[in-house]
């Protein structure tokens, strides 16, 4: 396994310290606002402003990497990246936060693009699924330990955009100095909205459900756990206990639903997650049980969007694998757009429970839409199913040349 990593050392390390410089500033941003008095919605406002970066990245960005080349679109990319963390110590003000946090959410869409491709590009059939696992260990650990940068800036505000900008500006480092060719960037065509539903009505409704479950989370969770009266320190271990429970669920769920119909398994763990969203509104005040209950919020909703990628692939065809990830891509977007938006009101009439109560209805309503499909459309036979991948909520360019699933 080791030796199958070998090739892509060098883009495991970037992503590690990528993720642990910026991971945390959706957290720590949101709890500066908080501590400013600044009503929920407008806090869910400025989370927003990064997926629809986000979002808007991963439609645009693909052009320009073709034409100027990995390196320094990279370079380009994290540059701007770190002079927004900087920028954040300059002036505390919502309209100037949501738009760094759009450009943040532009520039990290460049830099997943970049490394994806090059991630693709070093390995093989035979190690690319090695590879992209050791990518998201590299990416989910990164981004939990990050979140122990919250404690760094009690005396010194502007200390943990500092190291932000440290860490990104050191992760360019492995990149540029690579003697690895530059890939080519293969054209990427997103399916439509439209033909992915016609598709697979339960995929596109999970994923865009699943956008909406972790966009609230990223952006609100620190304002959860803080208008519970807890502390910092309590904030970042609340955090990366939900990004420890996503990395630890996501395989036993996906082989769970390699043996079983992947639609049941996947309508499960909607409802095991709308179960978890309640036990945190009643429960989550006691300390003893808040972080539990994150590890498994976070195990279970984790595990969402690569099941719903499983259940699309199970019914199309490998060439267009990659249009439909694509197309999932875009959909999680657009619902981590509306994520924080939606729970931000509702936290501004529940009070912090809201958060989960409103994570909670959207999963209901997907179990719900779950349990008519089940009802509506018949199972795919064991056999035809495809292979269980843990995929990042990224891009879809790690899959561009994957060819490894049956036909559906």
């Amino acid at each position: 396994m080791l030796r199958s990593l070998a090739n892509v050392r060098t883009f495991l390390l970037a992503i590690f310290m990528i993720m642990a410089g910026s991971g945390f500033l959706s957290t720590l941003i949101a709890v500066r606002l908080e501590l400013a008095g600044t009503p929920a919605p407008l806090i869910g406002l400025v989370g927003t402003a990064y997926f629809a970066g986000l979002t808007v990245g991963s439609l645009r960005i693909g052009r320009l990497v073709a034409e100027v080349g990995h390196i320094r679109s990279i370079a380009a990319f994290i540059s701007v990246f770190s002079a927004s963390s900087l920028s954040y110590a300059l002036w505390q003000d919502v309209a100037f936060w949501t738009v760094l946090r759009f450009v943040d959410g532009f520039a990290i869409a460049g830099v997943f693009v970049c490394l994806e491709s090059w991630l693709n590009e070093r390995s093989d059939a035979r190690t690319r699924s090695t590879a992209l696992a050791a990518y998201m260990v590299a990416l989910y650990l990164g981004q939990a330990l990050g979140q122990f940068l919250l404690n760094i800036g009690r005396d010194a505000p502007a200390l943990p955009f500092m190291f932000s900008a440290i860490l990104l500006s050191l992760a360019l480092l492995p990149v540029v100095l690579t003697r690895t060719d530059q890939p080519e960037l293969g054209e990427m065509k997103p399916l439509s909205i439209r033909r992915l539903y016609a598709i697979s009505p339960l995929g596109a409704v999970g994923t865009f459900v699943t956008g909406m479950t972790l966009g609230a989370f990223y952006a609100l969770g620190a304002v959860f756990v803080r208008r519970l009266g807890m502390s910092l320190a309590d904030v970042a271990f609340f955090t990366s206990c939900a990004i420890g429970g996503g990395v630890l669920l996501q395989w036993p769920l996906g082989l769970l639903s390699d043996r079983w119909d992947r639609r049941k398994v996947l309508v499960s763990t909607f409802l095991a997650t709308t179960l978890a969203c309640v036990a945190l509104a009643l429960l989550g005040e006691s300390r003893a049980l808040l972080f539990p209950l994150a590890a498994l919020f976070g195990g279970l909703a984790f595990a969402l969007y690569p099941l719903c990628v499983a259940h699309t692939n199970d019914h199309v065809g490998s060439g267009d694998r990659v249009g439909a990830s694509g197309g999932l891509v875009l959909l999680y977007s657009l619902g981590a757009v509306a994520g924080p938006l939606v729970a931000s009101s509702v936290m501004a009439l529940a009070g912090p429970t809201g958060l989960f109560w409103s994570i909670g209805g959207a999963a209901v309503a997907a179990t719900g839409f779950g349990l008519w499909r089940l009802y509506a459309g018949d199972a795919l036979p064991g056999e035809l199913q495809s292979a269980f991948r843990s995929v990042p909520r990224t891009t879809a360019v790690a899959l561009q040349n994957e060819d490894t699933a049956r036909p559906g």
